[in-house]
């Protein structure tokens, strides 16, 4: 027999499982299918990555009544230092002077799938189809059809591909993608002080590219130190010592002296962004349409307002595979997407420059936005994801 949804989502990663538990409650008939084996018992070490959740995100989790869960992970960002290396300018935003309780909040990806794949395998709505793969597609007028490796069919009103930055859907589609390559990798680790960080962010940019250290539980920070391509051999071959000591003669002392990092792993730095995320009855949504560098931070966070967007049109359609919620969804989120990628792609191009004038234009341009409170608040409003029209989960309205 084949299985027959109104919602299928393919991939299961943190943007997938928060789209399947933001309609739990929306009454439709949902599917996941996700190629890993959904794990709940896995335990958080020193080593695993950090990610960093936007004041925004944190508030659609709330709504999503998901934060109780999260929060016992999770660590404040009471203040994040945005400078460039060997320049006088510096940008300062603070929580207390945005009348938040936190900008935003770190925690590592394992505790925040963990927390995720629990609430999913609660969810009686959802038929989860894992560990399967989407072998072939058929788009239909009214329907679209989805043939797994077992063998499988099943049969869906709309297609939400969650799949990642390698898409299966898009593939498949054969659909191109834009992309920018920086000849840039990120060397991440978790990093230990022998000061409290005191839920301190940093942003700072060097002629190499950006580093950035995010406050985490046990005073760790999650260092995402960015080199050109070629250099991250040496960085992740270093002893312990050898590599603090070189982090510390890059970032300085502002987050005290460097005592301990753990497990070192590398990531090559690009730029996607799907030419067409909307098919009929597919959308692609999170890394999938877009996957980020991370100098802002912006990906996972960009991906959850999919999420909170897509879900709320969700809710109140008759027909959630028709042109017009498509429509609708692409409307409300281009403007998101499009900012954030160019926002994004300029800002590495400026901030990875060593040209002497720039980088004097640059260390200004800090000083002026830390100076000037119009242009400051909207900074802080696209860091805490509130720089757009806000959806129902956005706003803390439970759907």
């Amino acid at each position: 027999m084949t299985a027959e949804f109104d919602v299928l989502i393919v991939g299961g990663g943190m943007v997938g499982a928060s789209l399947a538990i933001a309609l739990e409650n929306s009454g439709l008939r949902l599917g996941l299918i996700e190629a890993q084996p959904l794990r709940t018992n896995s335990q958080p070490s020193f080593d695993d990555r950090g990610i960093a959740l936007s004041y925004g995100s944190q508030r659609i989790f709330q709504s999503m009544d998901l934060w109780p869960a999260i929060a016992p992970f999770a660590t404040a960002i009471k203040h994040i230092h945005v400078s460039d290396r060997g320049r006088f300018g510096v940008t300062r935003l603070s929580a207390e002077a945005q009348r938040v309780p936190a900008l935003g909040q770190v925690l590592t990806a394992r505790e925040l799938g963990q927390t995720l794949n629990q609430r999913l395998q609660q969810n009686d709505s959802l038929q989860l189809l894992c560990p399967a793969t989407v072998t072939a597609l058929r788009q239909q007028p009214d329907h679209v059809e989805l043939v797994l490796d077992d063998g499988r069919t099943v049969k869906t009103q709309l297609v939400v591909a969650a799949d990642g930055r390698d898409s299966t859907i898009r593939q498949l589609l054969g659909l191109g993608a834009w992309q920018q390559q920086y000849d840039q990798v990120a060397v991440t680790a978790n990093i230990a002080t022998d000061k409290p960080h005191q839920g301190m962010a940093y942003e700072r940019f060097t002629n190499s590219g950006p580093m950035a250290l995010l406050p985490m539980s046990d005073n760790r920070s999650s260092l995402v130190w960015t080199v050109s391509t070629g250099q991250e051999q040496a960085l992740l071959d270093a002893s312990e010592a050898e590599f603090l000591a070189q982090l510390q003669q890059r970032f300085g002392y502002r987050a005290g002296r460097f005592i301990r990092v753990g497990q070192r792993h590398s990531h090559p730095l690009s730029l996607m962004q799907a030419d067409m995320p909307v098919q009929d009855r597919i959308i692609f949504i999170g890394n999938a349409a877009h996957s980020l560098h991370p100098i802002a931070g912006q990906g996972f966070n960009l991906g959850l307002r999919d999420v909170a967007v897509l879900a709320d049109l969700l809710y109140d359609a008759e027909n959630c595979g028709s042109m017009s919620l498509l429509h609708r969804y692409q409307q409300w989120r281009q403007q998101d997407q499009d900012q954030v990628v160019k926002a994004t792609d300029k800002l590495v191009r400026l901030f990875s420059n060593d040209l002497s004038l720039l980088g004097h234009f640059r260390g200004a341009g800090l000083a002026l936005l830390d100076a000037i409170p119009p242009l400051k608040q909207r900074l802080a409003d696209r860091s805490m994801g509130l720089a757009q029209k806000q959806p129902r989960l956005g706003r803390g309205i439970r759907l």
